[in-house]
């Protein structure tokens, strides 16, 4: 998609996303937390498959009880560590209550002695969506490099997981962003697959 020089930037639309998600209060974030916990997952969730999360920073919408909710029904789960940077990010196993060391950008991850697993369905954090399946993230395109490496090997599902309020009109997504196949928010799932 070709961006005029009217368009806003990544950067602002990012701004001014997070700054929504910000006004959140504490109450919101817990309810819209559990709320997507209790309502059903909407993919099959069969014993031993593998869901990779997100541990929660800066505000982002808290996947632990969803994900602990998924292991309920026999998933195995796994969380992202950074290995390099410009590289794919590892999922690596990991279950709730087990202990987490700071990864490269002080971000909390299973210690490289936790299995490397390779997951069917990614809960992905974000900045802003669109209607379309596009995402804006930090900027540091691990999750793009990594749903195109799991995308190269084989099926995966990329699910975005945000506030309601992150929603904008129009992410400008360019060749390598990858595109999401839902999007869960504390109001709907949102199906892009077709």
């Amino acid at each position: 998609m070709a961006l005029s020089s009217l368009d806003p930037s990544k950067t602002d639309l990012r701004t001014a996303a997070l700054a929504r998600r910000q006004t959140l209060g504490p109450e919101h974030r817990t309810a819209a937390a559990i709320a997507l916990a209790v309502r059903p997952f909407p993919l099959q969730i069969t014993p031993g498959k593998v869901v990779a999360g997100y541990f929660p920073l800066r505000g982002e919408f808290d996947p632990r009880p969803l994900l602990q909710a998924l292991a309920g029904q026999g998933a195995r789960l796994a969380l992202p560590a950074i290995v390099a940077p410009d590289r794919p990010l590892a999922f690596r196993a990991w279950r709730p209550g087990d202990d987490l060391v700071r990864g490269r950008l002080n971000i909390p991850e299973p210690s490289s002695d936790a299995a490397t697993l390779i997951p069917s369905i990614v809960l992905v954090p974000l900045a802003a969506f669109d209607r379309a399946g596009h995402r804006i993230g930090y900027g540091g395109g691990y999750y793009d490099r990594s749903l195109e490496a799991l995308r190269r090997d084989g099926a995966v599902t990329a699910i975005g997981i945000g506030f309601a309020v992150q929603e904008i009109p129009l992410v400008p997504a360019l060749a390598h962003d990858a595109r999401l196949d839902l999007v869960l928010t504390e109001a709907e799932t949102i199906d892009f697959r077709s």
